[in-house]
């Protein structure tokens, strides 16, 4: 089993995708995403900043191709284009905005407070074969998830690496696609696949477990809108992503 900083190196150009960041037997797209923005970053802009996604062609486990575009080096921020591909076909495309988190500063004002949650210790850590998914999760046994069902479309929860290792800004872009879809309380089959993710690193976290908030915010008969957020153990907003995925209600 791979830890999540060795899971997600590229080496020229080169990537291993790993079979344990799987949901199905297929990468999860904020890992993939994770792994791009490693790819990207440079010692001067270690960080990624933003991140924009279109998710193709799944790929399987196993050897992939990174290529990255610079696109422009400025001095606080630098961007890029990356393309994940496989057996000669793209599966991700992605635009990075990368600088440094050390020199942003804390949060000067924000509107959204930290949702409330129930305790860490008194929620049950989420199986690998949860209930009713009807696939098996397998990433769920590198990651400690705990979530809640507030109300309908609206899960709360904590997150952290099994192995104890901190979140940084390229985990939080796995952070921001690891959750049950929002539509998980709504009749959805399970069956969500990312289409577009679009996320914010807002800084670098401080040590221990994620405050995660996942809501929907427009479901349709074949598309989900979602919201995810993300607080750190001192209650700074540390990430942000919207995303369109694919919607399939569940049979009867």
């Amino acid at each position: 089993m791979a830890g999540f900083a060795q899971a997600t190196t590229v080496s020229d150009g080169e990537a291993q995708l790993d079979p344990q960041w799987t949901v199905g037997g297929r990468p999860n797209g904020g890992y993939l995403l994770a792994l791009m923005a490693r790819a990207a970053a440079t010692p001067t802009h270690p960080h990624p900043m933003s991140a924009s996604a279109v998710y193709l062609s799944p790929p399987d486990p196993g050897p992939a191709t990174v290529e990255v575009e610079s696109l422009r080096d400025g001095r606080s921020a630098s961007q890029a284009r990356v393309r994940l591909t496989q057996k000669e076909r793209t599966c991700v495309e992605a635009l990075f905005t990368l600088g440094d988190l050390t020199t942003t500063g804390g949060p000067r004002w924000t509107d959204t407070e930290p949702p409330s949650v129930t305790p860490r210790d008194e929620l049950s850590r989420t199986p690998v074969d949860p209930p009713g998914a009807g696939v098996r999760i397998d990433m769920l046994e590198m990651v400690d998830q705990r979530v809640t069902i507030e109300t309908p479309g609206d899960i709360r929860g904590w997150l952290s690496f099994d192995d104890g290792s901190p979140f940084d800004p390229i985990s939080l872009l796995y952070a921001v696609d690891s959750f049950p879809p929002a539509t998980f309380t709504l009749g959805g089959s399970g069956w969500t696949p990312t289409l577009e993710l679009t996320a914010y690193v807002r800084g670098i976290p401080a040590p221990g477990p994620l405050r995660v908030r996942q809501r929907a915010r427009l479901v349709t008969e074949t598309l989900l809108d979602q919201v995810c957020e993300i607080w750190d153990s001192t209650d700074r907003v540390v990430a942000q992503a919207t995303q369109l995925a694919a919607y399939r209600l569940a049979r009867p």
